[in-house]
């Protein structure tokens, strides 16, 4: 009985440190996502790596990380980066306005 108490124990540890290991990789570098979305790809819901460019905290979208040739990513929240920062986002909505792109995230 406490054999089997051990390798249930040691099954449920197993499986908790399994769903903890999820794939971190993003699914896009900031080039990558731009040529998908010049392609029309729908990249809503997948992740980018973005170096950020430019943050324009008031911009006529909120805040306004720039990123790419003509990547914008918006949010009314402050992402607290600033240029030179690396961070992971996943794409929410995209628009598409006046030959950019205007992408709502959530910071990864």
């Amino acid at each position: 009985m406490k054999t089997l108490g051990i390798v249930l124990g040691s099954f449920v540890m197993v499986a908790l440190l399994l769903s903890g290991c999820g794939n971190s990789e993003p699914d896009y570098t900031t080039k990558q996502f731009e040529t998908a979305l010049k392609k029309g790809e729908n990249v809503e819901g997948k992740t980018v790596a973005v170096t950020v460019k430019k943050m324009i905290p008031n911009s006529a979208f909120g805040y306004n990380i720039q990123a790419g040739e003509h990547l914008n990513f918006v949010s009314s929240d402050n992402p607290e980066v600033k240029k030179g920062d690396k961070v992971t986002l996943k794409a929410k909505e995209v628009k598409s306005v006046l030959g950019s792109f205007l992408i709502s995230y959530k910071k990864e």
